[in-house]
């Protein structure tokens, strides 16, 4: 549960950093394709916190599975 809770903590954030990038990085003339639109920010900044909040193996996990080959 504690995984469950920091994959959304770290999406959600992400998704509040790229509405922050759009609101202070602005482009007036449509031509930039992250700041014109504040959804697209908003989905780019929640991928990129969900891409560093993953989870991935321990360092545990892998000798273990080493260790069985």
């Amino acid at each position: 549960m504690k995984t469950v809770i920091k994959i959304v903590i770290g999406t959600l954030t992400g998704a509040a950093l790229g509405f922050a990038y759009y609101y202070f990085i602005d482009c007036n003339s449509g031509a930039c394709p992250i700041t014109s639109n504040p959804y697209i920010s908003m989905l780019y900044g929640a991928l990129f916190g969900l891409i560093l909040t993953y989870p991935t193996k321990s360092k545990n996990e892998k000798q273990t599975q080493d260790k069985n080959r």
